[in-house]
């Protein structure tokens, strides 16, 4: 009847070369100097033979803030599966995944972008169907709460609306699928969609869509401790304001290379449009006024884990905000613990 309980630090010593550094995860390095990203309280159990319970609760400098908590169905029929409560939702690959679980120390500004510093969450439901097909196969299917700055940005974001009817929740769906390309090489690929509306005028919505796609080279077919991964997400955005539609791209690709055991090292590249009206019109984006320029970001990084409860990952960046003179360097010295029965990187 004991929960597992596990306790995650996440913390970074960092270096900007500009005040101004343009970082839009809620739990990124933000300043020069130490930096407490998150000290994560994570806590989950199966209830009874038909539900599950898991929470994640996050404390910072400045508080404590209500993660996840939700329960999950453990014996519904034709292959469906529920959640309900508060959860990140499953729209592409990187959004539903914690910080311990990330390749790099911050996150990619896309995501922030997009959904929010927290990732894309909220308040509501999730259905899950796995296709009955000869490979993995799964629809997911969301309808939750459109409000949060820092998790419905492109959405109702911080506006205090009222709920009048469906028309004003966020939906999200999604179809993931897996494919064994042989005995070495496997392949994820994901198509996604967030349909909501936003704060901008009566009956305007925000649409998002997304793919993602996993390659994955692990030899099983020979000893090897050596695995290579790349992982790549397209965001599309297009938001109606007033007398206006704004449509913006932002992506990010990282290629991640296990050397050893205990080695890895890895590159990712970021790329972000401005927000072009119909007419090409630039810096009309209320979200983002600034962004009247494409941003370029690469970042690369060496990690290596004591065991499979530590890691250490030293990062550089640069950063290329077109609308700024001068780019942005950055580097962090991170390091992580975890303490449980949770979240233990896998070899």
């Amino acid at each position: 009847m004991n929960p597992d309980i596990a306790v995650i630090l996440d913390t970074a010593l960092a270096y900007f070369s500009e005040d101004e550094n343009l970082q839009t995860g809620g739990h990124d390095p933000k300043a020069t100097g130490f930096n407490l990203q998150q000290l994560e309280l994570a806590l989950g159990a199966a209830v009874d033979p038909y539900f599950r319970f898991d929470g994640n609760l996050v404390f910072s400098q400045f508080g404590v803030e209500l993660e996840e908590a939700y329960g999950t169905t453990l014996g519904l029929p034709a292959r469906l599966q529920a959640r309900f409560g508060q959860f990140l939702h499953r729209f592409g690959r990187i959004n539903s995944t914690h910080l311990h679980a990330w390749n790099f120390v911050d996150q990619p500004f896309a995501l922030g972008r997009v959904f929010g510093g927290e990732g894309g969450r909220g308040l509501g439901v999730e259905l899950s169907w796995l296709a009955p097909l000869p490979w993995y196969a799964e629809v997911v299917g969301t309808a939750m709460l459109a409000y949060g700055v820092g998790s419905a940005r492109s959405f109702y974001g911080d506006a205090d609306l009222p709920v009048d009817g469906p028309a004003d929740l966020l939906y999200v769906t999604a179809l993931e699928q897996f494919f064994p390309l042989n005995d070495d090489w496997s392949c994820l690929w994901g198509l996604s969609a967030a349909l909501g509306p936003n704060a901008t005028g009566r009956d305007n919505r925000t649409d998002v869509y997304g793919t993602d796609l996993y390659l994955k080279y692990r030899p099983v077919t020979r000893e090897s401790q050596q695995a290579v991964a790349w992982q790549t997400e397209v965001f599309y955005r297009r938001r109606q304001i007033p007398d206006q539609l704004l449509e913006d791209v932002s992506l990010y690709s990282e290629l991640t290379v296990q050397l050893t055991k205990r080695w890895a090292v890895a590159g990712r590249y970021e790329f972000g449009s401005p927000a072009v009206g119909l007419g090409g019109e630039k810096g009309l984006d209320p979200l983002d006024p600034e962004w009247v320029a494409e941003r370029q970001r690469v970042a690369l990084n060496a990690t290596f884990w004591p065991s499979e409860f530590s890691r250490l990952r030293l990062q550089g960046s640069y950063d290329a905000p077109g609308w700024l003179d001068r780019g942005v360097w950055a580097t962090f010295l991170a390091v992580e613990l975890v303490a449980g029965a949770h979240g233990a990187h896998t070899f």
